[in-house]
């Protein structure tokens, strides 16, 4: 695939990123770097509309209210806009879809909305990850499909359910189902008197079903991530939990440690991979306690800059040989 593409970046507010963490940063500052012009938008700043394509051609168009961004590697100084433009999406080379969850009807939605310019076979726009695919396996629920790999796991409504999946296994991990970045997610033991508080809590607050899962004593030693680009793993950063926390993530002080795959990581890898790339999942990330996969995250995954400093895998530049790869230009 020859010549510069044009990439629409669907994100948070660029402003309020962490440069040194952010993944999305990393895959702009790559697309740039191999000379592709980049706008940033809001998912709030898309429109689908009726627009003209020729004389009694007609169909619904997806916009957005979008400006031209170049970004560097400078703290506080990480970006520069130029005029803001109403940007016919379906122009687009790519669009990475990267804002964060909660995965709720708004982001949803927004899947709905790329359908109508993702292009699978590589003539069009290619909308990475798959918007049908992220709807369809949104953060903790693909994982379910591959319940060998997993520890014990409940996804459920019932309190009474999840009181009998503690009495069953004593300590538990209680998460909600689409949230990110280790919020909500508790660890509860047998004797612990908060269960039942914690449920109503939720459930007075929420419709969505929560995630309950064994305890994992192996997350002492690290919750792994292992990114796979196009289905295939090429790169891992183990995440520590702080003393006294039960969550990895490094939004509550994880700490990233080097790490390769094991025999067991290579066959979860390769018992997923292929699904993966069948399915448009081009840019993956999956958690791995031990020897047990717990999540598969699809939305927004993270991940790509720790690998960078500890291994001096350029994961950005990975995913990008992939995605041009897919695109047909004459």
């Amino acid at each position: 695939m020859a010549g510069p593409l044009k990439v629409a970046v669907q994100m948070d507010p660029i402003e309020t990123i962490n440069i040194d963490g952010d993944s999305s940063f990393q895959l702009m500052l790559a697309a740039q770097a191999r000379g592709h012009s980049l706008w940033h938008y809001e998912v709030r700043h898309m429109s689908l509309r009726e627009g003209v394509l020729k004389p009694g051609v007609r169909e619904e168009r997806l916009f957005a209210r979008a400006r031209p961004v170049t970004v560097q590697r400078v703290r506080n100084n990480h970006y520069t806009f130029g005029p803001e433009e109403i940007l016919d999406l379906g122009t687009m080379d790519v669009i990475l879809m990267r804002q964060d969850p909660p995965f709720d009807m708004a982001y949803i939605t927004a899947t709905h909305m790329l359908e109508h310019v993702h292009k699978s076979d590589g003539t069009g726009t290619l909308v990475v990850n798959h918007p049908v695919s992220v709807r369809n396996a949104p953060e903790k629920l693909l994982v379910t499909h591959f319940p060998h790999l997993m520890p014990p796991t409940l996804v459920t409504w019932d309190p009474d359910a999840i009181r009998g999946f503690r009495a069953t296994h004593k300590d538990i991990i209680v998460k909600p189902l689409f949230g990110n970045g280790g919020a909500g997610v508790f660890r509860i033991k047998h004797d612990d008197e908060n269960l039942n508080s914690l449920l109503e809590m939720h459930f007075a607050r929420s419709r969505e079903p929560l995630m309950i899962q064994r305890y994992e004593p192996a997350v002492r030693q690290g919750d792994k991530r292992i990114i796979l680009v196009d289905g295939e793993p090429m790169g891992a950063i183990n995440r520590v939990p702080a003393a006294g926390e039960a969550r990895s993530n490094m939004h509550v002080g994880g700490r990233p440690e080097k790490i390769g795959l094991s025999a067991r990581d290579t066959e979860i890898c390769e018992a997923i991979g292929p699904l993966l790339k069948e399915q448009g999942l081009i840019f993956v990330g999956i958690d791995v306690i031990g020897d047990y996969l717990t999540e598969i995250n699809v939305t927004s995954p993270t991940g790509l800059q720790e690998i960078a400093r500890f291994d001096g895998t350029d994961l950005a530049s990975a995913i990008w040989d992939r995605i041009e790869a897919k695109l047909v230009r004459g």
